[in-house]
């Protein structure tokens, strides 16, 4: 069975001054979150600017980042498209530097029916023997994928999960009743942690987890064994970090927040831009009142 643990980190691309990918950096960073609570890494996903970044850069990055961490946590490959084409060329390299696993976003901006939804993530399931999470966000690509979808494609056998970010608990709650017990629910959205895994799910894929990856993961232990209590105290004390890391367009905010705790990983990509004053200070605020500055 499959197992990519509770906490898993959708990893920053970390830049140079002149815009170019600092692979160095990225090591770096790789080997910080895998001993800071991360079980695993997710290489070149929404966090990681991958709409901005070359197919090549793409590529560097899952091998840095796996030469790095050394199998200490487990490497999943943002391969996703709005092509299927794209997404199975992207999923072929990806495989052959060998990554321990592909997570593939619901394709965005075509706005695919249910149908669709199904086709692309078979054929996609069909060309690797890599396990893969799917990745519901109708936020950034204006769809939904529906319970009963996500159940039909559960029976896949390398389809092992869903990064589930619709926001919607009953429907974190319907998929958790018609797919097997096996079928890993991961929250996509650091404030949604709590109650997903009450519902059923096994963990999340963070952002927040650059900055408090060891009391994130310690909030899913407690919450794996029952320690509702414990649990939510975790999550109470941590809110305002969830919230201020997306008072704008994530990565912005967890790029400023990196540098203020000492990991600086450089700028974005246009059309990004880099937090504003009143945006660091927000951040700067939260950060003392957790202790971290």
């Amino acid at each position: 069975m499959t197992d990519f643990g509770q906490l898993i980190t959708a990893m920053v691309t970390p830049f140079k001054p002149d815009g170019s990918v600092d692979y160095k950096r990225a090591g770096e960073l790789a080997q910080f979150l895998a001993h800071n609570g991360s079980d695993g890494i997710v290489v070149h996903g929404t966090t990681g600017e991958s709409p901005t970044l070359t197919h090549e850069e793409e590529y560097e990055m899952y091998k840095t980042v796996k030469k790095a961490v050394d199998g200490k946590v487990k490497i999943i490959a943002g391969t996703g498209s709005n092509s299927t084409a794209e997404t199975l060329e992207a999923t072929a390299h990806a495989e052959k530097i060998g990554v321990d696993g592909i997570m593939v976003v619901v394709p965005y901006y075509n706005k695919p029916p249910q149908e669709g939804m199904y086709q692309h993530f078979k054929k996609v399931a069909g060309a690797t023997k890599l396990p893969i999470i799917i990745y519901n966000i109708p936020g950034r690509t204006g769809v939904n994928m529906m319970p009963d979808t996500v159940a039909r494609l559960a029976k896949i056998p390398n389809i092992v999960g869903i990064k589930e970010a619709s926001g919607i608990m009953e429907q974190v709650s319907e998929i958790r009743k018609k797919t097997p017990k096996e079928f890993m629910i991961y929250s996509g959205d650091d404030d949604k942690t709590f109650e997903i895994m009450k519902r059923g799910g096994i963990g999340v894929i963070s952002v927040a987890s650059h900055i408090v990856g060891k009391e994130i993961k310690k909030m899913c232990e407690m919450l794996a064994a029952g320690k509702m209590l414990d649990a939510e105290m975790i999550n109470s004390r941590l809110s305002p970090i969830f919230k201020v890391l997306f008072i704008t367009a994530n990565p912005i905010c967890v790029k400023a927040a990196l540098a203020l705790i000492g990991q600086p990983v450089g700028g974005l990509r246009l059309p990004l831009i880099e937090a504003n004053d009143s945006e660091k200070d927000q951040i700067r605020k939260v950060l003392k009142d957790l202790g971290i500055l």
